[in-house]
């Protein structure tokens, strides 16, 4: 089980990435970045542990301050708008041309394993 590419035109668009395949990269310690799309009180409530927050309305202006890793793991409540927020990464000069740039396939909806909350 590994990464499914949505593909469109023929062009391999962002990659969904299923929560159980997340989850073991993670309990396996790989360097993935899980960034969270949700609002700042949505992410407060409960998230990805480690994941960072990037409410996908702010994440054009604030795209340049995030040092992004190789394998990008983005997530929102159902895996659409995240989908959305992959393709503006991928089009950012910023990330290497070979990272990798997934969604979380149904998004937080989907996500059956363990979340930290703030407070």
């Amino acid at each position: 089980m590994g990464f499914s590419p949505r593909r469109v035109y023929d062009r391999v668009m962002v990659e969904e990435l299923p929560p159980s395949r997340l989850q073991e990269k993670l309990e396996d310690g790989a360097d993935v970045q899980v960034v969270d799309t949700r609002s700042p009180r949505q992410y407060s409530a409960g998230h990805i542990p480690g994941a960072l927050n990037v409410p996908y309305g702010q994440l054009a202006a604030r795209i340049d301050e995030v040092d992004w890793d190789d394998e990008v793991v983005m997530v929102c409540k159902e895996g659409i708008s995240s989908v959305q927020a992959g393709r503006l990464l991928e089009s950012y000069e910023g990330i290497d041309d070979d990272a990798t740039i997934a969604s979380l396939q149904g998004g937080y909806d989907a996500w059956q394993f363990d979340l930290e909350t703030d407070g």
